[in-house]
């Protein structure tokens, strides 16, 4: 596409943009010092929906009026308000219905599938991520390994970045190689945090297979912001937030995915719980777990709705801009302030993330010499472009095209230029 570097450019594209009306449609942080806000976070926390506080005063309504009736009786009943989110989630993730589920939060939903599917053996005991790994997931898998009597040194591998800090399939085809027929799991992410790198799922799962490794993914970077293909690539399982693109508010319900072929009557590895039984006869109180049908069975305790209704609402903006258009507005935005960082910045401010392996995100580095980064982005947070410090040396900025425009694209390159012209 042909791209200008003029304001007038940047509006003239928000004009011709359908998706362009969805903006409104959410809150905005205030001005600082007379600048509106750029905000380019939602890597890290999207912004709030203005439907998001309908929907949590509906449920609060719903409370006040009926008290634990509502379970039954609400417009939409608690008992099986996570059923509300399976359609768009099942479209969101390129899943079956039966495969997905709303539940808990991505830390607690990893524990969950790692109970199910990381089943140890004197053989088979080692765990693949990414060594730079996002910390909560080194901490999950570290202390599960742990918990089935071995040893993270010796039985957690990492498939590691080289220089460019990007990951190479060929590198994890090596390590597998080396390593695979002692591998139990793999647990690596769809799009890494810090590089924002988009990883090759389907090359993953095509690797697990020959190796005969369970695979997992965690999408908190994914879900919301590219393509996925769950069902037909074939992860035993994923797990994802809704804090970021899903823009579900912080702390929201988080989601999970299990493979149909994981359904067989006579499969009980789960941690089980109440939610976790058949709704049919969950209030018979009985003895004997009758396992709910699908994902559902996966569930442990009955969703926090206050918390979920914000994911509704914003599962409900999604469905109405479609997710296909928003990939492609996306690519249009993040590639316009690629373009204009080259433009401006050579050889000053460098992208890490590659051109064609990336969602909305775009992890910069400041390559001036004797420019300190982080003060470049104390600067830039001070003229209101609201992204976020990755140590040791990357600012990620992320356009989310729900909510951001051409014109912030633009403001964005501007406001680049007067904090590395102060820092």
């Amino acid at each position: 596409m042909h791209y200008e570097d003029s304001a007038d450019f940047a509006a003239r594209l928000d004009r011709d943009d359908s998706l362009a009306g969805f903006r409104d449609r959410f809150e905005f942080p205030d001005d600082r010092g007379g600048r509106r806000p750029v905000y380019f976070c939602g890597h890290s926390l999207g912004l709030q929906p203005k439907l998001a506080a309908q929907y949590v005063n509906e449920e609060l309504s719903e409370w006040a009026r009926r008290g634990v009736e509502g379970h039954f009786e609400a417009a939409r009943p608690w008992v099986s308000y996570h059923r509300n989110a399976t359609a768009a989630l099942a479209a969101m993730t390129g899943a079956k219905p039966s495969e997905v589920v709303a539940m808990n939060t991505l830390t607690v939903n990893l524990h969950v599938m790692m109970s199910s599917f990381y089943r140890p053996d004197e053989r088979r005991r080692k765990i693949l991520i990414e060594s730079t790994a996002f910390p909560s997931d080194r901490y999950a898998v570290t202390s599960q390994i742990r918990m089935r009597g071995h040893d993270p040194d010796r039985d957690l591998l990492e498939w590691r970045p080289r220089n460019d800090q990007l990951l190479y399939i060929d590198d994890l085809e090596a390590l597998l190689e080396r390593a695979g027929r002692q591998t139990a799991l793999l647990l690596l992410p769809g799009v890494q945090y810090y590089s924002g790198q988009v990883l090759d799922m389907p090359r993953i799962c095509e690797l697990a297979r020959e190796y005969e490794c369970k695979v997992g993914f965690d999408l908190a970077h994914a879900v919301g912001n590219i393509a996925l293909g769950l069902h037909e690539w074939g992860p035993d399982f994923a797990a994802w937030c809704s804090y970021k693109y899903l823009n579900g508010g912080p702390g929201a319900i988080a989601g999970a995915f299990v493979h149909e072929r994981h359904f067989a009557p006579d499969n009980l590895n789960q941690l089980h719980g109440w939610w976790g039984n058949n709704e049919a006869t969950r209030f018979k109180m009985r003895d004997e777990f009758d396992p709910a049908p699908g994902a559902d069975l996966w569930q442990l305790s009955c969703p926090p709705v206050l918390s979920f209704a914000p994911v509704l609402a914003s599962l409900e903006i999604f469905a109405e801009a479609g997710l296909s258009r928003l990939i492609e507005k996306s690519r249009r935005l993040t590639g316009y302030l690629a373009w204009l960082i080259g433009r401006r910045f050579e050889g000053r401010v460098g992208i890490i993330t590659p051109a064609d392996e990336r969602g909305c995100q775009l992890s910069l580095v400041v390559r001036d010499k004797g420019v300190d980064a982080q003060q470049v982005f104390r600067n830039l947070t001070a003229l209101n472009v609201i992204g976020d410090w990755r140590e040791p040396d990357v600012i990620r900025i992320a356009p989310a095209p729900l909510y951001n425009s051409f014109v912030d694209v633009f403001e964005c390159a501007e406001r680049l230029q007067q904090a590395l012209d102060a820092a």
